[in-house]
Formats: structure tokens, sequence, C-alpha cells
């Protein structure tokens, strides 16, 4: 599934800072619910990567030594990093929860990766050892609407993943 047109294009216009401030609130998140995310990198813990949505107008420059992330427009990437992985949206994010079999999706040409592949390649491991799940690990940010958030960012993946990609053996 794409991430529709129709909502990827407010992005362009929304100010920088408002999209930093709430993908920074969902890193910091996951980050607490999983403080040793970044810990299998080893030397690749000092590397910077991109995270490029293919169907989106935003880059996300993830820096684990830090720990912090950036968000930035894709038509103003300048800046340096060590590997970049770019795909759709959702099947970024399903990499993300390890719902998806990354080499599969690389060989199919429905994943470009560039850059260092050992460093990518190493949070590829770290990324799959965490057991992530969003609606899971975010839906506390909801307070006491935690449950309805749950079941919508469920429904969400589930509807995201039907098409797109396969489960893990």
């Amino acid at each position: 599934m794409e991430f529709p047109r129709l909502l990827a294009i407010p992005l362009n216009y929304m100010p920088l800072a408002a999209i930093e401030r709430a993908t920074g609130m969902l890193f910091q998140r996951v980050l607490k619910e999983h403080p040793d995310l970044f810990e299998r990198l080893g030397e690749h813990k000092a590397k910077r990567f991109a995270f490029l949505p293919g169907d989106l107008p935003l880059a996300f420059i993830v820096e684990p030594a830090r720990p912090a992330i950036c968000v930035i427009r894709k038509s103003a990437m300048q800046s340096a990093v060590d590997a970049s992985v770019e795909g759709p949206f959702f099947m970024l994010l399903a990499l993300l929860e390890g719902r998806c079999d990354a080499d599969a999706l690389f060989f199919s040409r429905d994943l470009s990766i560039t850059g260092d592949m050992e460093a990518m390649l190493a949070m590829r491991n770290a990324l799959d050892d965490a057991d992530i799940d969003l609606p899971r690990d975010l839906s506390a940010l909801a307070g006491p609407l935690a449950p309805v958030f749950g079941k919508l960012a469920e429904g969400i993946r589930r509807r995201a993943l039907a098409d797109e990609v396969s489960a893990w053996n």
C-alpha cells in the first residue's frame, strides 16, 4: 500500500519543526520501550542512517550514537549519511517492526539500499531483534485512548501490509 498522495501533499507545506517534533516523540517512545535497540550495531553505532520513503517528500536521518532522529525534506537533502534505504513508507515501517523479509524486498528491487551495506545489515539485525510493535509501543502516547488508538493503528498496519510484504518464516 502506498501512502495516500492526498495526505502526502500537505507534508510539502507543513513546518518541518512540527513534523520533527512529532517524529521525535515517537522515536523517543520506541527508545523507551526498547532501550538497547542500537546496542547491537557495535562499530556501526556512530554511523548515520537515512530512511527515505519513496511516497513521501521527507527523509528521516537516524543517529544511533546520540540517539537522535532528524527530519528533512528530500529536496534539501545534502547531509552525508553512511547508509540509506529507500522504499514505500509502509514498507519501511514493516522493516522497522521486522515484519517483512528485507532480503527478498532488496532482491525484488522494492527496496533500494545505498552506502555502507554492512552498517545497514547491522541496523536490520538490530531492528529484527528489538521486537518493535508500533501500535503497541506507541499507543501509550494516547493516554486513556490507548486501546482505541492501538486497534486503529493495528487495522491500518494490517491493510497496509496485506499485499505488500511477506511475513518472516
